[in-house]
């Protein structure tokens, strides 16, 4: 019964670190929100709905039961004011995302032009981020999840929109490990739910495939970056000549037009 009840708390942060709600999880297995809650209450779950649920969180069941089994490595997203320092120091920044690729510190530190008493101060500080615990001999242990991701919207991803996504963009997509897909179109709900659930599946996997490749020696491993996004959206040159709804229109009218007689 505790690790059921484990199991539900460890769900629970998850979802509060996406900001899903139980109306959201209630969408996603076409349940009432009154059911969700009853299930989550009761801590009666099957396997089928808790990795529904995972699906809905983009991360894997194994995931869900590694948090269980290391309470202390539960961190799946940093906090806004985290987030803020991270953006305030490109050099945190650096190290952060270093140990985030189970970089060790002898190869931060020839790869980077970072000195060594620098580094281990940096690693300090990300220690008492709660983001890695820092270990004797330089080494450290990450404290997030294999879930991990950066706030929607937060510190991270404005930084990179508003500094990173020219730089990101100025290219072909067409050398080796590249690619650059664009597609658009008019699709159902039930569509746009199933391609979203197989993008979430995609980006679990990369950090999946980052911490299994982790093994490997910094060298043979190539920085790259997955950006998944879609949203609803029409280009500025196709919405000007949309018409506006008949009732949009009838609105916008002074009131001689609408029937009213002028005073």
């Amino acid at each position: 019964m505790a690790r059921s009840a484990a199991l539900v708390e460890a769900l629970k942060r998850e979802l509060r670190a996406r900001r899903l709600t139980y109306a959201d999880v209630a969408r996603h297995l076409a349940m009432s929100e009154a059911s969700i809650k009853r299930l989550f209450s009761r801590r009666d779950f099957t396997l089928a709905r808790l990795d529904r649920i995972c699906e809905l969180l983009g991360m894997e069941f194994s995931d869900l039961a590694r948090a269980v089994a290391t309470p202390e490595a539960v961190i799946s997203r940093l906090s806004e004011a985290q987030e803020r320092e991270l953006v305030a120091d490109p050099k945190l920044m650096l190290v952060a995302l270093c140990a985030l690729n189970h970089a060790p510190f002898e190869e931060i530190v020839r790869t980077y032009d970072l000195g060594e008493a620098e580094c281990v101060r940096l690693l300090a500080r990300l220690d008492r981020l709660k983001f890695l615990e820092l270990l004797p001999g330089n080494r450290y242990r990450l404290l997030v999840s294999r879930a991990f991701s950066w706030i929607p919207g937060g510190p991270i991803h404005r930084l990179f929109k508003e500094r990173a996504c020219q730089d990101f963009f100025r290219a072909d997509f067409d050398r080796e490990h590249e690619l650059l897909v664009l597609v658009n179109g008019r699709l159902s709900r039930a569509s746009i739910a199933a391609i979203l659930e197989r993008l979430r599946r995609a980006a679990a996997e990369f950090a999946e495939r980052r911490i299994d490749d982790a093994r490997l020696p910094l060298a043979e491993r190539r920085a790259i970056t997955l950006l998944v996004a879609a949203r609803r959206w029409e280009p500025a040159f196709v919405r000007q000549f949309r018409r506006a709804p008949p009732n949009a229109a009838a609105a916008a009218a002074p009131p001689t037009a609408r029937g009213r007689r002028a005073p």
